[in-house]
Order: C-alpha cells, then structure tokens, then sequence
C-alpha cells in the first residue's frame, strides 16, 4: 500500500461572516518554529481591509443596539465552542510557538478562560464605568459608557491564541466590531477562532480577521475614516510612530499597549479604551 499524502491547506479570510480569498489572490506559507510547513495562508491586501471595515460597519448598529445581557450570551457560546475544539488548539499553540504540549494546554486553557471573564463583563462594565452625577440645579446628570464603533486590532505576534483573544474580547465585549490583522507568522490558531466565530452565535461582520503582512496592512487601518480606533499590540516599533500620526488624521482613539505579559489575569483596561462616555441631562419633574 502507497503512503498516503496528506492534503495541504490553503487558508482564506474571514469577512463579513464568510470566507473569501484575497482578493489579490496571494497566499504565503505558515511554517511551525522549526521552520517546517504547516499551511498556506492568504496574503489580504488593502481592498481586503477595505472590505473588513465595510462589514465591521455593517454590522455594528445591530451588535452595539443588542442588550449587554445578549452579548454576554453569545460570548459564553463562542466559550463553549472553544472548549470543544481544544485539542485542535493545544496542537496548532503547540506547533506556531514552539512549545510542549503540557504548556500549550495551560495556555488554551487560559485563553479559554479568559473569553469567559469578559464575556461575564458586558453587563457590569455600564455599572462600574457609569454614573450619576451631582450638580448644582434641578436637573439629573447621567455619563453612560458607549462602544466607539469600528476598531482596527494588530494582534501580538508572539502569543497566537492568549494574546489574540485578549486582544478581541474586549472589544465586542463593549459592543465594537473589530478588523483585527492576525499574527503574521503564528495565523493558525487565528484561523481555527474564526471557523468557531463563524459557527456560534456572533453575528457575520462582528470580528472580521486578516491574515497576512502586519506592515503592509496596519497603515490602511490607521488610515481609514471609518476606524474609530487602533489597538497597536501588535505593531512592530519603527512603525508605531507612523500609525499613531496617521491616526490622528480621523481622530483615532489609538491604544499604545505592547505585547504583554498575556498570563497575568486581566483588568478593565482594554474595556475602559474602546468605549465612549456620553452624559445626559434632564429637568427634574418633566
């Protein structure tokens, strides 16, 4: 008997709900940290980001008009669905960071974990963030947070599940959408999210991910007029000055963080950076 082959993968994007290829039609290899091939992913390209933002767009007054209870819901769906394909992810963590298996488990494990802590914040961040504020008249004064609408995500490079869901959560979390640019050489686990996005409950156009070259495509996010904000985790150095001035052309709220120390057990701070504060005024006994 013939040894069999096994077949090789040729990944696509993740728009909309849907998986197209680049519209460049470029691909590029994914190699495990010994250099060896594990798949071909595609290469999008500035149309690509074009369209994920196009989505994002859409999809955002149904996702930011949604009850944070409903929110929480769907996020603890996308949890359970995690669960069930993780050994698939302790594999693919495994292989893109050069680890053993038994530190792959803890990492998915906390990953996992770490989509059920912000699942469970959609309904308590407008209670701890908001307000009722005292003034000097016959008048209520009310500051309730707002999700900022479209957010552009560079996604760490080195930590392909822990720091990419670290880096995602929060912001649907607040009712945003996301256009998130995947790690450029660890995208599998990046992918395998997206299968699951795709089969739960969250709606098409809510995370949109793009594999593909961080540098090529972060200056059209930070550039784009219907961005409303830039996470730069994942921007190499020498360009996060560029982005942060081309995203003050459209007032971007842009958030400087690096890539972190993705173990230790998160706070608010990521919720706090993607939401708005409206504050309402209304006559007393009207």
């Amino acid at each position: 008997m013939s040894e069999r082959l096994s077949v090789a993968k040729t990944y696509k994007l993740y728009l909309g709900g849907a998986f197209p290829r680049s519209e460049s039609g470029r691909t590029y290899p994914v190699t495990d940290s010994r250099g060896k091939f594990l798949a071909n992913a595609a290469q999008a390209s500035r149309k690509d980001v074009r369209e994920a933002v196009v989505a994002a767009r859409k999809a955002f007054g149904k996702w930011s008009g949604a009850t944070a209870y409903n929110r929480g819901q769907v996020l603890y769906r996308v949890a359970e669905l995690l669960e069930g394909r993780r050994d698939q992810f302790i594999a693919e963590v495994s292989a893109s960071e050069g680890i053993q298996a038994k530190k792959a488990v803890s990492i998915v494990d906390a990953a996992i974990d770490r989509w059920v802590w912000y699942a469970g914040w959609t309904d308590k961040i407008a209670t701890v963030l908001g307000a009722s504020n005292p003034v000097a008249g016959p008048y209520f004064s009310f500051s309730v947070p707002e999700p900022t609408g479209v957010v552009g995500v560079l996604a760490p490079e080195k930590s392909s599940l822990l720091g990419l869901i670290s880096v995602i959560a929060p912001v649907i979390a607040t009712g945003c959408t996301a256009v998130v640019v995947t790690s450029q050489d660890r995208p599998l686990p990046a992918i395998t999210l997206s299968e699951v996005l795709a089969t739960s409950d969250v709606p098409g156009g809510v995370v949109n991910l793009l594999t593909g070259h961080t540098a090529e495509l972060a200056p059209w996010l930070a550039s784009h007029a219907d961005v409303n904000a830039l996470d730069l985790t994942g921007a190499q150095d020498e360009l996060r000055a560029d982005l942060e001035a081309s995203a003050s052309g459209t007032v971007k709220r842009v958030l400087r963080a690096g890539d972190e120390d993705w173990a230790k057990q998160p706070d608010i701070r990521r919720l706090r950076a993607m939401l708005e504060t409206k504050t309402v005024w209304h006559p007393m006994g009207v």
